[in-house]
């Protein structure tokens, strides 16, 4: 037993004891505490504080205000207007005036075309048109020559009829006198044939002389003489008014034919209007062929930069046929699409400070109009919102800035950059 608990004790070594723990540095704990607390506790340190919070509150409700103040989104770019120059009429290319990216004023000469077919086609068109001048001018000259002519032959014809009218009347008066004598020859033809018959009577019983049964003879013969001479005045009278009547045909005739003078110059009018319409018709194609030879010489329409150039000396262009491009700097603007959310407070005549990604320059402007639809409703696919399932997406509103005057004298910006605007809404 006694080897077996020897065997099981294990011998004891001497082992150094652990080390005791350190005390605490309470004293250092409690005399920082002392310290803060005297620290907060003085008057210095309450002005400090107060006045920390206070600049932060400051600072807080100035960086509300501030941001609150403006809106601003990075989905914007610089417009502008992009000219086509294209033909007005087709031509061989003389000369090219201007390179790309050239700056151009208006009125430059830009391109100019071969002039010499509408060249000839001018001449052609003045030859036409002196022709027709010349056509037009005889035709109203004989206007007031016929017009004359024409009043002159129906006044005529008219005084002819009334004329011949009086001449028919004044035959019959003729007529009726030479009637009115042969009535009266008649008459005394008969007395003085029933003397001659009493005369003879006597003159058989030779109660008379000789002398005087021949002067009742004479008288008989005589008076028979008159009868016939009455009747033939009053043939010739009768003569005179069918002559007068064919005369008063004949005037009339004359005056029908006199009447249609009028309808006569009604036709050369016309055949004056045709002229003078021919004539302006020659020279509208005159005025177009001065200005075909004229859009042979192809002028920059505004000022701007030249963009685009697709034409080149020898080319043969057509009518239409685009040329190149002009964009003009100095008629800027910036679409800034902003969110609808962003445009409850932004009004036209804001100022805007747009920034320019390109040269880190800020320009000045304002808002000139706001969009009439979202841009997705211009889109070629716009949303239909009642068919499938909706999900609300916020919609973007174009919204137009323009510059300031002078703010675009530089000519550093292009169509198509990217811009931040920042409008200032309060």
């Amino acid at each position: 037993m006694a080897d077996t608990n020897t065997a099981v004790d294990e011998p004891k070594t001497d082992t150094p004891a652990p080390n005791p723990p350190a005390p605490a540095p309470h004293h250092d704990a409690d005399a920082g505490y002392r310290r803060r607390a005297a620290l907060l506790g003085s008057t210095r340190a309450k002005w400090a504080i107060a006045i920390l919070v206070l600049l932060l509150i400051a600072g807080g409700i100035y960086a509300w205000r501030y941001f609150s103040s403006y809106e601003s989104t990075d989905d914007a770019q610089i417009d502008g207007y992009i000219n086509p120059i294209s033909a007005r009429v087709s031509g061989h290319v003389m000369s090219l005036n201007v390179n790309d990216n050239q700056y151009v004023e208006k009125g430059t000469l830009l391109v100019e075309l071969d002039p010499a077919d509408y060249q000839v086609a001018l001449e052609k068109a003045q030859a036409e048109y002196a022709d027709a001048q010349a056509q037009a001018s005889a035709a109203g000259i004989n206007i007031p020559v016929t017009d004359v002519n024409t009043s002159s032959q129906v006044a005529s014809a008219q005084a002819g009829v009334a004329n011949a009218k009086a001449g028919v009347a004044g035959a019959r008066q003729q007529f009726e006198a030479a009637k009115a004598q042969v009535a009266q020859a008649e008459a005394n033809n008969v007395k003085v044939q029933d003397d001659l018959v009493r005369y003879k009577e006597l003159i058989d019983k030779e109660e008379i002389s000789a002398q005087q049964y021949d002067q009742a003879v004479a008288a008989a013969k005589a008076s028979a003489a008159t009868v016939e001479a009455a009747r033939a005045t009053a043939d010739a009278a009768s003569a005179q008014i069918e002559q007068a009547q064919g005369k008063l045909l004949q005037a009339n005739a004359d005056l029908r034919s006199a009447q249609t003078a009028p309808k006569t110059m009604q036709v050369i009018r016309s055949r004056a209007q045709s002229a003078e319409a021919n004539a302006q018709e020659k020279k509208s194609q005159l005025d177009q062929a001065q200005l075909n030879l004229q859009y042979t010489r192809i002028v920059a329409p505004v000022t701007g930069v030249v963009s685009g150039r697709t034409v080149d000396v020898g080319q043969n262009v057509q009518i239409g046929q685009e040329m190149m491009k002009i964009i003009p700097l100095d008629d800027l603007w910036v679409t800034a699409n902003f969110k609808e959310t962003q445009l409850k407070h932004m009004r036209a005549g804001q100022s805007v400070d747009i920034d320019v990604d390109a040269n880190g320059k800020s320009y000045k402007g304002h808002v000139d109009s706001i969009a009439g639809a979202s841009g997705a409703l211009f889109s070629l696919l716009p949303p239909e919102n009642a068919t499938g399932n909706y999900v609300k997406v916020v919609q973007r509103i174009p919204v137009k800035i323009v510059f300031q005057p002078g703010e675009l004298k530089g000519h550093e910006l292009r169509p198509g950059m990217s811009v931040e605007p920042k409008v200032w809404i309060k």
